[in-house]
């Protein structure tokens, strides 16, 4: 694929409670691959909220780097999200796991429509928005396009108290079950439940694969637009 039609898959860390939902940041990327689409991973370079024992749910006493511990999904492949030109891709997808909502956004700690997105993952995002590039959101993460494109239409599932807040920022939701998609065809946006409701990794596997392949038509589409507007 050339270079232009590259992926950028941004995570938020490794591990569900405090990162990346490993599964679905992997199942993201196997489906990229299996398809011949060439991505690259990225993350923002700084420090996580905080740090979750994976086995009895307890804060440690410690401090962990985003872009250190999402290099564990990436085997070590993954840019700085600071350093990374969004022209060079044409769509970005973003996996969930609570990392999205505490480290790229805070609203895991607000738990309203005031929260806020990470600026330098705002700005990226915002380049994909304007440049009317498809990106990809999964899991939880979709509360980051409802604070970033104006009366959105995406999924979380159907978690009717993360509904109220997405809406109170202008966003309408649409239930859909974990094999499932929403297409915003107009924001070039599309969503997941993924393990909002997935009870195991393949209903979430196939749910993430239709969204890749979802996201991947959208980019088709925008070729063949620009192409004809050249003409």
């Amino acid at each position: 694929m050339h270079k232009s039609k590259k992926v950028a898959v941004l995570l938020a860390g490794c591990g569900v409670y405090d990162g990346s939902e490993i599964h679905e940041a992997v199942l993201t990327l196997l489906s990229l691959s299996k398809r011949g689409i060439e991505y690259e991973v990225v993350a923002p370079n700084i420090m996580q909220h905080h740090v979750i024992n994976h086995i009895t749910g307890d804060e440690m006493v410690e401090a962990r780097n985003v872009l250190v511990e999402a290099a564990r999904i990436a085997r070590g492949e993954i840019k700085d999200l600071s350093l990374v030109n969004a022209d060079e891709y044409a769509a970005l997808i973003i996996p969930g796991g609570f990392g999205a909502a505490k480290n790229l956004c805070d609203f895991a700690f607000k738990q309203d429509s005031s929260f806020v997105v990470e600026p330098i993952v705002s700005a990226f995002i915002n380049k994909f928005k304007n440049a009317h590039k498809p990106v990809g959101f999964i899991c939880i993460a979709p509360v980051i396009a409802s604070a970033i494109y104006p009366n959105v239409m995406l999924t979380i599932g159907n978690d009717q108290a993360t509904v109220d807040i997405i809406e109170g920022k202008g966003a309408k939701h649409v239930n859909k079950c974990v094999t499932e998609v929403c297409i915003d065809q107009g924001n070039k946006v599309v969503s997941t439940p993924a393990y909002m409701l997935g009870q195991s990794i393949a209903e979430v596997a196939s749910g993430i694969d239709h969204l890749v392949e979802a996201v991947v038509s959208l980019i088709a589409d925008r070729v063949v637009s620009a192409s004809a507007e050249v003409k």
